[in-house]
């Protein structure tokens, strides 16, 4: 099939079976998959505008200038704000963005693809408002970690449960779509945006296994009364194994943008199409078998395992670095091909009015002092420091609330137009900059406060009035009024982004608006088959968890209340 691809700029041989729907010169994402994908990104900045009110009220609370009225209890709007972003902005968001990309990419997803992906978003969306019910009712006042002792009503648990088995489906229909695609056109490197997405896919449903077994073996037994109690230190471990990796779901799709969309934008090129995919196969590997590292306080772990486990979370900063050299390596190549001269000049060149880059940008930025926090955090001496302290929270508001959501918003100026049939106006585009360096402040000073009062000794999740009368205390609460300002500034470009997201799907100007998708540069190599199988690295991944995790799980069950005979999770 023959279609005039204004991306390339010349006639364009799309490989067989692809389907791939056009307007104007424009490769369109299948209309019937738009609406899909649509409906994630609905869910998605609702739980935007409902999260971030709960963060505002949180910050004010802690800063003891406010209380909550109506017997609304501040734990309560903790979970509201955990769940809300961290689990639900976070998932909806991802699934609709990798469906789009997957139909842009691979070709429009057949009927019984796009049916699993409806029933995955169904499930996701009863299981999203069960669990957000018991959350309001101050049935599940358990913060988004969920963790035992704390005890939620099985509604709550339930719901969660349905959240993973929903995205598990939607996942299964991208990979069936990148399988079939692979299989009409053998011998041919597969689009490198579907590949991302079902590695990111991959990384979820092994990750998620850890969750889903604590969930349905020991958190839904034990809220609805069948035990009476369960293994406390085995339960955190499952969801580790689960939290980090959980960490890298949020993040790939971010670095999907980063690699394919955001060249495009900058009108250069993919660095290399193959170092994009090794950095995504070393994901995969490294992202799982590190939960530990988040448990390095805990007793009943043997100190090798933590030490391994801390080696491993370290190799994780090798594809991270691979992404950072092949972002700014484009940027210069295309800075300089505009004229850039000298060190710095090529930077001048960027387009820095156009929100599609600056947005992202942002993120990229603040991702950098976000992962030397990683290194502390994973660091065995130095996480005694700060361990359960607000530097923890600081550090992922860097990484999660700043380099990932911002890279998502500024996905979202061109995804909801593209798929809306609408344009990003300049007026628009003006407003998402102000938004995104609004953000960027705010975050600044929000994140900034944090990590100084972590330092300072400030505990994690503990609100105003549990601080007592001590000099320290007080001094804490100074940063506390600091994140104050910072939740307030960051809050109102919450409201900015609402507004934009208002206007590109209801009131922005008919046209088209294309969906970015950079080609890689020339002479950089023809990407080797071993990238894409999947047999292969799988292998790797498995004897990486049994390694980190067969002997600390081993020694937690011979250890627990059960004994050696019983092997019981309770």
């Amino acid at each position: 099939m023959i279609t005039a691809n204004k991306e390339v700029g010349k006639k364009t041989l799309l490989p067989k079976g692809n389907s791939h729907e056009t307007k104007g010169n424009l490769i369109k994402v299948d209309s019937k998959d738009a609406k899909l994908a649509l409906a994630h990104i609905y869910v998605a900045f609702t739980a935007l505008l409902i999260g971030g009110l709960a963060g505002l009220l949180q910050v004010f609370v802690r800063s003891g200038a406010f209380e909550l009225p109506f017997g609304i209890g501040y734990y309560q709007v903790l979970t509201v704000h955990g769940v809300l972003l961290g689990l639900i902005l976070t998932t909806y968001f991802i699934m609709g963005f990798q469906i789009a990309a997957v139909s842009r990419t691979a070709g429009a997803l057949s009927s019984t693809q796009r049916k699993l992906g409806w029933i995955g978003f169904w499930l996701m969306t009863i299981g999203t408002i069960a669990a957000a019910s018991m959350v309001l009712l101050n049935e599940a006042s358990v913060l988004y970690t969920f963790y035992a002792p704390l005890q939620a009503h099985w509604i709550f648990y339930a719901g969660l449960a349905l959240v993973v088995v929903g995205s598990w489906i939607e996942g299964i229909a991208q990979i069936m779509r990148y399988a079939q695609w692979r299989k009409q056109n053998k011998g041919l490197t597969s689009p490198l945006l579907a590949f991302m997405a079902v590695v990111n896919n991959l990384m979820w449903f092994v990750a998620s296994l850890g969750v889903a077994i604590e969930v349905l073996f020991q958190l839904l037994p034990w809220s609805l009364g069948l035990v009476d109690r369960i293994d406390v230190l085995l339960s955190r471990t499952l969801f580790w194994y689960f939290g980090h990796a959980l960490v890298y779901f949020w993040l790939l799709p971010a670095y999907m943008i980063w690699y394919v969309v955001v060249p495009k934008v900058i009108g250069g090129k993919l660095f290399s199409d193959s170092l994009a995919r090794l950095s995504f196969m070393l994901f995969l590997l490294f992202s799982i078998p590190v939960g530990v590292h988040h448990q390095l306080t805990e007793p009943g772990i043997d100190g090798f395992w933590k030490f391994l486990q801390v080696v491993l979370t370290f190799f994780v900063i090798v594809p991270s670095l691979m992404t950072a050299f092949s972002m700014f390596a484009t940027f210069e190549l295309r800075g300089r091909e505009l004229g850039g001269k000298g060190i710095v000049g090529w930077f001048k060149q960027l387009p820095w009015k156009d929100s599609r880059f600056l947005v992202p940008f942002i993120g990229m930025v603040a991702f950098i002092p976000g992962g030397a926090g990683g290194i502390v955090n994973a660091s065995y001496q130095m996480n005694q420091l700060i361990h359960n302290t607000i530097w923890v929270t600081g550090h992922f508001h860097l990484t999660i609330a700043t380099a990932v959501v911002l890279t998502y918003f500024g996905a979202a100026f061109w995804l909801i137009p593209h798929i809306t049939g609408r344009t990003l106006t300049g007026r628009m585009n003006s407003l998402a900059n102000i938004a995104g360096i609004l953000w960027g402040v705010g975050m600044f000073i929000m994140s900034g406060a944090m990590h100084v009062a972590g330092l300072l000794g400030a505990p994690r999740r503990s609100e105003y009035s549990t601080y007592g009368g001590s000099e320290q205390a007080a001094e804490w609460i100074s940063y506390q009024l600091a994140q104050a300002i910072g939740g307030t500034i960051l809050f109102i470009s919450i409201l900015f982004i609402i507004g934009i997201v208002i206007n590109l799907l209801w009131f922005a100007p008919k046209g088209e608006e294309e969906f970015p998708v950079a080609e890689a540069t020339e002479g950089s190599g023809k990407t080797p088959a071993i990238l894409e199988n999947f047999k292969v690295w799988g292998v790797i991944l498995v004897a990486l968890i049994l390694i980190a995790y067969t002997f600390p799980i081993f020694e937690i069950l011979d250890n627990s209340p059960a004994g050696s005979k019983g092997f019981k999770l309770w």
